[in-house]
């Protein structure tokens, strides 16, 4: 038996079997055969995420041979993908097409199942997640069978099935609603923490995509202003990508990380240090290349989606927390802005959200500190992003989405035996219960 661990390395679990379908009908015979032996099934995709969502003792399905693009409908913008695609694939192909996402993430190694699974946003307050850009979902449910839910047939089931968790199966195939394909024009530069919290609302009016770091024991937000533009692309070289995604933004920041952990006293200093020797530079290429940032450091991370009115208040009071000298933290604290959707489990459901992550070193006790973030984000009835560390269970979770019953209804129609459950899952939707299904 082999053991699977996340990317931070931080989770891990030995199951049963892994399998890696490669086809509809293997990934449905994956399924039958489980469910006769009396397994339970997950997907583990690309291992991105830092809660337990994929652990099991039973069958792990590795989707990566699924990652074949099925249809194209250029003219309507339509993208059948199987589940299994990497983003960072999927958006050259996209762009060999001539279309693009309208808004991702800032890391591009996830599958666009375990993407969309988990509630993977990137910033834009006129822009959606992920997931909310999704316009049909094809499972394999508990029997084997598949079942596609469509924008068009069945909104309700698929506006449940676009952030599933894997709770309700697994997902076969996606098809996404694209947008031509765009440049972006980015400028990174500081500005004084103090205004840009008094401008957050001009800045994201302003910009078409903006998001901001600050360090703890500093006054400079590190801004990331893009803006849609008409210029053709200029690529960095690979040598210049190279200096200022791995080694600026990972080397340095992993030496930053290694000295707040041997010498915790310096850590002010450090962040200090690091907050200062960020310069203004720029960067104009097609938007999917803007998007994404190069990730090497391990850590360990949480995040947080509240109302956007609260944002400016809730930051500061992050970076109170942040401060103490207990926690030892040595990492930024990120804010991105999101618009409202229509998804079940979206932080951003039914309202305009701004998204506060925080990170620390996985190395270190890191629960102290991301308790105290969590409880700063229970004021303002925040939701978490289902793939980072929380510490939330189904009945602190069910008062903050205001469609939560519609989505164990239909947990409880598809998955009836619990055949996709997990520790995980029993924690943030509890038991499935036979008066759920409707």
């Amino acid at each position: 038996m082999a053991e699977w661990r996340n990317w931070a390395g931080d989770q891990r679990c030995i199951p049963a079997a892994i399998e890696r379908p490669g086809t509809r009908q293997e990934l449905s015979e994956v399924v039958r055969r489980a469910a006769g032996e009396g397994l339970r099934v997950r997907a583990s995709a690309s291992g991105h995420s830092f809660t337990e969502i994929a652990l099991t003792d039973g069958i792990m399905v590795r989707l990566d041979r699924l990652n074949r693009v099925l249809e194209v409908d250029r003219g309507a913008g339509l993208v059948k993908v199987e589940a299994g695609t990497v983003l960072g694939e999927l958006n050259r192909r996209l762009d060999d097409l001539g279309l693009a996402f309208e808004n991702l993430g800032d890391i591009d190694r996830q599958t666009i199942a375990g993407s969309i699974s988990t509630g993977t946003h990137g910033t834009g307050a006129r822009f959606r997640s992920v997931s909310a850009q999704v316009e049909a979902i094809e499972m394999v449910l508990a029997d084997g069978s598949t079942l596609e839910l469509s924008a068009g047939d069945d909104p309700a089931g698929l506006a449940c099935a676009r952030i599933g968790l894997g709770a309700l199966g697994l997902i076969y195939a996606v098809t996404i609603r694209t947008v031509p394909a765009f440049t972006l024009h980015r400028v990174d530069s500081p500005k004084p923490l103090d205004e840009t919290l008094a401008r957050l609302d001009e800045l994201n009016d302003v910009n078409d995509h903006f998001e901001f770091y600050v360090f703890p024991n500093t006054e400079i937000a590190l801004c990331r202003e893009s803006r849609r533009t008409d210029e053709p692309p200029r690529p960095r070289s690979r040598a210049a990508v190279y200096a200022q995604e791995v080694m600026l933004e990972n080397w340095l920041g992993q030496l930053f990380a290694l000295a707040g952990r041997h010498l915790p006293s310096q850590a002010p200093r450090l962040s200090r240090l690091a907050a200062s020797g960020v310069g203004r530079s720029t960067k104009v290429d097609r938007s999917y290349r803007v998007f994404a940032s190069e990730r090497r450091i391990r850590f360990t991370e949480m995040e947080y989606g509240i109302g956007r009115e609260h944002a400016a208040e809730a930051v500061r009071r992050v970076l109170e927390r942040a401060t103490r000298a207990e926690h030892r933290v040595a990492y930024p604290i990120e804010v991105r802005f999101v618009a409202a959707d229509d998804v079940v489990l979206s932080a951003s459901h039914a309202r305009d959200t701004c998204y506060v992550a925080v990170h620390q070193d996985r190395k270190l006790d890191w629960e102290p500190y991301f308790r105290g973030v969590e409880e700063i984000m229970d004021d303002y009835g925040g939701r978490p992003h289902w793939g980072k560390r929380h510490f939330q269970t189904a009945a602190t979770l069910a008062p903050r989405y205001p469609r939560w019953d519609e989505f164990r209804s239909l947990r409880a129609k598809l998955d009836p035996g619990g055949l996709f459950d997990n520790a995980y899952l029993e924690r943030v939707l509890g038991p499935i219960a036979s008066g759920d299904q409707r």
